[in-house]
C-alpha cells in the first residue's frame, strides 16, 4: 500500500524533527512532533486493516481496539499513544503551561520505540 509507504516515511521525518527540537529545548514542539509521529504510523496501521478515521480520538480509541486489545501490541503502546495526545494538547493549546524537559523526554521515547514496534509490523505485513 503506497499509503502505508508514504505514512511511514512521514512518521520518520517528523520523529527527526522532534529529536532535534528537543536539542533546541522548545519541549512543546517537540511533544507535539513526537505525538504525530505516533499518530502518522497509528494511522498506517489501521489502513492496514482498511480503517481510516478522521479524528485524532478515532485514531487512538481504534488503534487501542484493533491492535492493543488483540495483543498485537503491548498495553504501554496504546498508553504511549494517549498520554502523548495529551501532552500535545497541553503544550499546544494552554496559555501559561511549559511542557518540562522530563515529559518532553518521556514522550520522545516513547514515540521512538512507539515509531520503530508499529513499523516493524507494518514491514512484515507488507512483505
Amino acid at each position: 500500500m503506497r499509503e502505508v509507504e508514504f505514512l511511514i516515511n512521514k512518521a520518520e521525518r517528523t520523529l527527526q524533527t522532534a529529536e532535534y527540537i528537543f536539542g533546541l529545548g522548545d519541549y512543546s514542539s517537540c511533544v507535539s512532533r513526537s505525538y504525530y509521529a505516533m499518530f502518522y504510523v497509528a494511522e498506517a496501521a489501521l489502513l492496514t486493516k482498511g480503517l481510516s478515521f478522521s479524528s485524532h480520538k478515532g485514531v487512538i480509541g481504534k488503534f487501542g481496539q484493533h491492535f492493543v486489545r488483540t495483543g498485537i501490541f503491548p498495553k504501554e503502546f496504546g498508553k504511549w499513544l494517549s498520554e502523548a495526545f495529551d501532552s500535545r494538547l497541553k503544550g499546544d493549546y494552554f496559555i501559561f503551561v511549559d511542557i518540562t524537559r522530563e515529559e518532553a523526554e518521556k514522550v520522545l521515547e516513547s514515540a521512538q520505540k512507539f515509531v520503530a514496534g508499529v513499523k516493524e509490523y507494518l514491514l512484515k505485513f507488507q512483505k
